[in-house]
C-alpha cells in the first residue's frame, strides 16, 4: 500500500506533516521520521476524525471544504 502525504505539506520533503495509508486499518506516521513507527486505527475512526477536522474553521483561514486526506498540524 502507498503512503499518502497531505497536499498541505507542499513539495518540501522536510514538510511538517503526517502520512496515511489504508491497509485494512488506517495507518498514520510522521513524514519526517517514516521509520519511527506508525499509529493504527480503524478506517471508520480515521474517517470520523477527518470529517470532524474538515468541519472546523482554523483561526485566520477560510474554510476550504472537506478534507480529503491527512492534514498537517
Amino acid at each position: 500500500m502507498t503512503w499518502r502525504k497531505s497536499s498541505y505539506s507542499g513539495e518540501d520533503p522536510e514538510g511538517n506533516c503526517v502520512e496515511v495509508r489504508f491497509a485494512g486499518l488506517s495507518q498514520i506516521r510522521d513524514s519526517k521520521d517514516p521509520a519511527g513507527g506508525t499509529l493504527s486505527v480503524t478506517t471508520r475512526s480515521w474517517e470520523a476524525f477527518v470529517t470532524r477536522l474538515g468541519a472546523r474553521k482554523p483561526p485566520g483561514r477560510p474554510h476550504d471544504g472537506p478534507v480529503a486526506s491527512a492534514h498537517c498540524f
